[in-house]
C-alpha cells in the first residue's frame, strides 16, 4: 500500500525556529511520545479532520462525518495498536478493552516517524487492524516491530 500522504519538514528551518541544532530536532521528531501532538495536528490539517475535544479524549482525531481515528507512530522501537492506557510501566494489556476500543473507532492513521523529515502516513480502516489481530499478526499487547509494521502495511492492496 502506498502512503496516503507524506508530511515533510525542513530540519534546518525547524532548528532555526526552535533555536536548536539539527540533531536535536531529529531526536525530538523521531520520539513518538514527544512528537505525537505535532503529528496529530499536522494530519488533521492535511486531511480536513479536527482534533478530539481534549488531549485526554478517547480518540485523537475526528473526521468530517464524526468518525473517530487513532494516530499511531512507528518508531525505531515499533508500534502498538492498543489504547495508550495499556502501555507503559505498571500498565497491562487487556484484550477485551483493546477490542472495545477497536469497535469504537473508524481506524488508525499510522506514521513512520523514523523516516523524518519526510514522514509517510497511511490511513488504515478498522478492519485492517482487526484482520491483523485475528490472524495473530500483532504481537503481545498488539506491539510489533518497525520492520513488521512496514511489511504488513506494504502487503496491503
Amino acid at each position: 500500500m502506498n502512503p496516503t500522504r507524506i508530511l515533510t519538514w525542513n530540519i534546518d528551518e525547524v532548528a532555526i525556529a526552535l533555536r536548536l541544532d539539527a540533531q536535536s530536532v531529529r531526536e525530538y521528531f523521531t520520539d513518538g511520545r514527544r512528537v505525537a501532538f505535532l503529528i496529530e495536528r499536522r494530519i488533521a490539517k492535511e486531511e480536513g479532520f479536527r482534533l478530539a475535544s481534549s488531549e485526554g479524549a478517547a480518540v485523537d482525531l475526528v473526521d468530517k462525518d464524526g468518525g473517530s481515528w487513532e494516530v499511531r507512530n512507528i518508531t525505531r522501537g515499533g508500534i502498538y495498536f492498543c489504547p495508550s492506557y495499556m502501555v507503559g510501566s505498571g500498565r497491562s494489556f487487556d484484550t477485551a478493552g483493546f477490542l472495545r476500543k477497536l469497535e469504537g473507532i473508524h481506524g488508525h492513521i499510522v506514521t513512520d516517524i523514523e523516516a523524518f523529515p519526510t514522514v509517510p502516513y497511511w490511513i488504515l480502516p478498522r478492519r485492517v487492524v482487526e484482520e491483523w489481530w485475528r490472524a495473530e499478526r500483532l504481537g503481545a499487547g498488539t506491539k510489533i516491530s518497525r520492520e513488521k509494521a512496514l511489511q504488513l502495511i506494504q502487503s496491503l492492496p
